[in-house]
Formats: C-alpha cells, structure tokens, sequence
C-alpha cells in the first residue's frame, strides 16, 4: 500500500516530507518493477460508469456490474482497489464479478484517480476523506444511495470490501457509516483511525497496538450518538505480508469484537481452502458470526485469489497484488450471506469449526513473529504459548508450529499434526 507521493507523516519536519515522498515513489516504482509478469490478459468484465450520483466531494468514480437478471431489491457489494489500481483492473481480478453473476447482487466500484492521490491510494489516513459526511467517505456514501434509488437495491443488504487503501477505506465506511453497512470485509488494511495520532506508515508497519477498548472508541467517535447494531466485520490477510504487516489483522479484530462486546478469544477456528487457511470466528450471542479474521499461509500483500473453474475458486492473477491461494472473493460473499453453501472448508482434510483438529504453519521465523505465532527477545524466536526456542529471528530459519489449541503453538519440524 504505498503512499501518494505528496502524502506525509503528521508532524514530519521538512526534510523528512521530502525523504517521505521519494520513498513513497520508490515504493511504487520498485513495486511495479519486481512484479511478475502478468499472464495473457482475459477478456476484461464490462463495468458502467455512472457520471452523476450526487455531489461527489470526494471526486471519485462510479462504475457498476450489474449481471443480466438482477433480481428485483438486489443486494449490493461496494468493491475498493489497492493503490495503484483502478475499477477495471479490481473488477477482472477479484472474482467478485463472476460471484455477482452466481449470487445475483450489484456490483458497484469505486474509483480514485491521480488527481486526488499520485498512486491512486484512497486517502484513509486523511481526516478530510476519512470522516461521515465528507470526501471521498461521502461519495462512496452517495454511490450506495444511487444503487438504491436507480437500481432498486435493498438499502437493508449494503456491503463493502476492499485490498490495502481500499480495506483501510473499507473500515472507513464501517466506523463512519454503520447504519449503511450491515457488513464488510477488509483486505490487508488497517484499524478505523489508526492515523490519529500515528504515522501512516507507522499503522503500516509495525502497527500500532492499542486496547481493543481505545480501538473501538475511535470508531464510536467517528459518528457519536449511533446507538444502531455495528456492521459485522471479516478481516484477511496474508501471514508473510510485510507491506501492512499482520498485527494489523490482531487490532482490527480488537476493534471490531470490542464494538461488538466480544471477547478477543476466537469461538471457534477452523482451516478452510486449497492452502489451509485459518479462520477465526467470534459468534455474537444468537449464534451469527459478528467478526471473523482469515490468516492465508504462505502469502504477502495482496487480494488472496484462485484462477480456474471449480466450485470453490475465483480471480486471475493478470495484475500485481492479486495471490493466487484461496478464492477469498467467495468466502467474502459467504460471510455477507449472499452464497448460502459451506464445503465444511472446502479442503476434505480441513477440520470443521471446533473439532479440535490441529492448524499446521510452516514458515520464517520472521513469518511465525509477525503473524503472531511466535515472539522475539534477544535476537532469538520463542513459539507462543509453548515458549519452545526456534532459533535467530530471521528471514533464513525456518519452521513448523502446530496450533493446539487456540493460541498454543508447539514445534512439529518432524511432523504434523
């Protein structure tokens, strides 16, 4: 998620702007240079600019999916790119179309340009975007307002997902509009107002750790007197993602259980698709699931997708910052309640929610502490819970830790579970 160019840390001296500036090119220059090449590209999904769906303070751009019999009061999904990103490129990438298609909701997709950020960011570290009733908040505001009026959509089934600056803007629009949003999913973004009193690139890397009280304050102030239900939130992120680091995925949950009066202990877990991810679910008292986080494995920064034609995947990998893993697209969607069908995991092998099956991580020790698996004192890697030594805290040792339980991690080099 790199910073626009004309971005800067608050406070930052003069000097430190300029170095912040030419880091921030480099970012995304050093960024689009060590891509992959992309395959051949598919044929790109059609979108529809809409150009007027009110004020627009935030300067944004409209486009919508909408699949050929759209049910009468469809659902709809509010899609956020990655910097550096556009409409199109999220649109033929995420697998969110063809799910619009299945699943028959709205697709509508917002879109930042340079004008507003050199490197297409949305600015969910500016006070002016990032607040109710203002900037580039308000216009994605306006854009679920026209989906319902022009389209017809159930103002009761609104839900909004996004990768990087778009997950951060994502939490965004949960903290200042929850009586918009029933539900949304974050993608390798941040808490709501970690910029308070932080740098962006702080949030970013290595995160910042707050109570989950302080956390969920910060969302309560973003519209004070709200009294409604708080939206229901999934966070994702890659475990080896060292862009905004995986504490980040540890503080969202923290904001987001506290708001909903949940203990930070997980429900129940599982492992779900081809590369066994985790999934944490925190169940609110009538059984539904009010947070959930999902670690993929093996993964840095990005949108987790899975090209092909089965029944569990989705996405293409044509653009940098999309993952070929998991099909998280339609997991996405599951938790909104728009694809009713759970595979238990979708991986036969894949414990299903409190069987007590041992979740296996093989990865850096780097990878095992900035995930949370593992600590670090002295130059040296102790799994959590266990305390077991790993050895030198770096990119270079490696491991596996088996989790049983929750939280408890063991070294299981030899074997696993």
């Amino acid at each position: 998620m790199p910073l626009p160019a004309s971005s800067t840390a608050p406070g930052a001296p003069p000097g430190a702007r300029v170095l912040l500036r030419l880091l921030a090119v480099l970012a995304v220059v050093l960024g689009t240079a060590l891509a992959a090449p992309a395959p051949a590209a598919r044929a790109a999904v059609t979108l529809t600019r809409v150009s007027d769906f009110g004020t627009n303070p935030g300067a944004l751009t409209m486009y919508v999916h909408r699949p050929a019999g759209l049910p009468a009061h469809p659902p709809v999904v509010v899609a956020l790119h990655g910097c550096t990103q556009s409409a199109q490129v999220y649109a033929d990438n995420s697998g969110l179309p063809q799910l619009a298609d299945e699943q028959g909701f709205l697709l509508v997709l917002a879109e930042t340009g340079t004008a507003n950020n050199p490197s297409k960011c949305f600015n969910w570290f500016q006070s002016t975007d990032n607040r109710r009733g203002q900037g580039e908040a308000l216009s994605v505001r306006q854009m679920v307002g026209h989906a319902v009026t022009a389209y017809g959509a159930d103002p009761n089934r609104i839900h909004v997902t996004g990768l990087s600056a778009g997950g951060a803007m994502t939490a965004v629009m949960l903290a200042a509009y929850p009586d918009v949003f029933s539900a949304g999913a974050v993608v390798a973004g941040l808490p709501y107002d970690c910029t308070k009193n932080n740098s962006p690139y702080t949030c970013m890397n290595p995160g910042v750790d707050l109570s989950p009280a302080d956390w969920a304050q910060r969302v309560r102030d973003a519209y004070p007197g709200y009294t409604g239900p708080w939206p229901r939130t999934a966070v994702w992120y890659g475990d080896q993602d060292t862009t905004v680091v995986p504490r980040n995925a540890t503080e969202l949950r923290d904001q987001w259980t506290a708001l909903h009066g949940l203990s930070q202990t997980p429900t129940r877990t599982r492992t779900i698709g081809p590369d066994a991810t985790r999934q944490e679910q925190y169940l609110a008292a009538d059984g539904t699931v009010a947070v959930e986080v999902d670690r993929v494995p093996g993964i840095g920064h990005g949108t987790p997708v899975d090209p092909g034609t089965g029944g569990e995947q989705c996405g293409a990998t044509t653009a940098p910052y999309f993952l070929d893993s998991i099909c998280s697209s339609r997991w996405i969607t599951r938790f909104f309640g728009l694809d009713t069908s759970d595979p238990g995991g979708s991986d036969p092998g894949g414990p299903d929610p409190g069987d007590g099956t041992a979740a296996c991580w093989t990865a850096s020790n780097y990878a095992h502490v900035q995930a949370g698996r593992a600590t670090t004192s002295g130059g040296y890697t102790y799994a959590t819970g266990s305390h077991q030594n790993m050895g030198l805290y770096n990119t270079f040792v490696t491991h596996t830790l088996k989790e049983s339980p929750t939280g408890y991690f063991t070294l299981a080099d030899t074997g696993c579970p």
